[in-house]
Order: structure tokens, then C-alpha cells, then sequence
């Protein structure tokens, strides 16, 4: 299959377990919770997105006609002696990401995380697999290694996810004019619930993509 991606670039991961880590993300265009129009974004299933992911137009963005070429582009952008630390995020990505491309990673050897809304079931083949469940949306994928929660939104029902396999639980507060008591409504709840621990978006603290 051909994959639309908006952008592929290698910075470090800002948020969640693996905050601090080198990783070359790769930017999946379109979601299934929202068009990524501003003029959509009060009917959108999820109102509160910060995330460009619309066209091809971003930093090694385009149109890739196979899994080998797109493995190809987002591996030759890693630098460093370790192996390559691949993060699929979107949009959502689980609509693009298939058998083929996670084999094509796994063969340049690289370690394949996936940030993903939950939607749509992630194949246990993937490394790193963090949900991020939004509230009105259906939630498959219900295991994983990371479970991270972007807070506060209405109908998460945050005992009933300390129930699931995840290894780590994260409340994010959410970006915006209200981010300062979105911070504070986090660190409640991690006061009062030691299964959960705040994350909050070092990469906009410190000013990298």
C-alpha cells in the first residue's frame, strides 16, 4: 500500500515513559476523531488536539509508495550507534500501519514504538505500544505498555483503566488557554491515585518539534 505521511524527523520523545529518549518520529496524515480542520474541530470527537497532522507539507513529509522506501526514509534519519528508536504517531497511525512496514522496520533493525488513540487494534508485533484513549471514541486496543490520558476529560473513567494491562499509567494535562488548572486537576489526581503519574510535554518546555 502507498502511505501519506506529514512528516519524519528525529528529535527526543517528549512525554511518557520514554521522555528524553532520541527517536525518529514518523507522522502519519489524517485521524479518525478529527479532520484536522479548525473549522471541524467543535464537531470532532476529540476537541483538543495540538497536533499538525494534515497534507504531506512537514519536515520529510510526501507520499511513499511501498513499506521498504518509507522504512528506508525514516532509518537513514537516525543517528547514533544504538539501534534506531522508531516512533509511529499521527493522526492516528494505526490507520496506515500494516504487516508490511512493521517488518520493513524490524529488518533495518529498529525498535518500534506506537502512539495511538486506541481505536483500532495494534499488532502485538509492535515494541512499544502507548494508548491514548479519548473519551466518546470506541476503545480496542486495551493492553499495552504505556496508558496515557490526556486530562481532564469527561466520561474517562480512570479506576475502571487501573483495572487493565498497561505497564505505566500518565495524566497529561491538556495544552491550551486552561493548561494551568489542567495541571493542577492532574497533579489532584496523582496525589490521590498512586497508579498514575503526570506527564507533561518537556518538548514544548524546552522547544524542540
Amino acid at each position: 500500500m502507498a502511505y501519506t505521511v506529514k512528516s519524519i524527523f528525529m528529535t527526543l520523545q517528549g512525554e511518557g515513559h520514554n521522555t528524553g529518549r532520541a527517536a525518529v518520529f514518523c507522522r502519519f496524515a489524517g485521524c479518525n476523531l478529527w479532520t484536522g480542520r479548525e473549522r471541524h474541530r467543535p464537531s470532532a470527537v476529540c476537541k483538543f488536539c495540538d497536533t499538525d497532522f494534515v497534507g504531506t507539507d512537514g519536515p520529510g513529509g510526501g507520499r511513499f509508495a511501498s513499506a521498504d522506501l518509507l522504512a528506508d526514509d525514516i532509518v537513514a534519519r537516525w543517528r547514533g550507534s544504538a539501534l534506531p528508536f522508531i516512533v509511529l504517531t499521527g493522526g492516528e497511525p494505526t490507520l496506515q500501519l500494516d504487516a508490511a512496514l512493521l517488518q520493513a522496520l524490524h529488518e533495518r533493525g529498529a525498535e518500534v514504538a506506537i502512539e495511538t488513540n486506541g481505536t483500532h487494534a495494534v499488532s502485538a508485533a509492535v515494541d512499544w505500544i502507548c494508548v491514548s484513549p479519548k473519551s466518546g471514541a470506541p476503545f480496542v486496543q486495551r493492553s499495552g505498555d504505556e496508558l496515557k490520558v490526556a486530562w481532564p476529560q469527561e466520561g474517562i473513567d480512570l479506576e475502571a483503566l487501573e483495572r487493565l494491562p498497561f505497564a505505566h499509567r500518565w495524566l497529561q494535562p491538556i495544552d491550551g488557554p486552561r493548561l494551568a488548572d489542567h495541571v493542577r486537576a492532574v497533579l489532584r489526581e496523582c496525589r490521590g491515585r498512586p497508579e498514575w503519574r503526570p506527564s507533561f510535554q518537556m518538548h514544548k518546555l524546552i522547544g524542540i518539534a
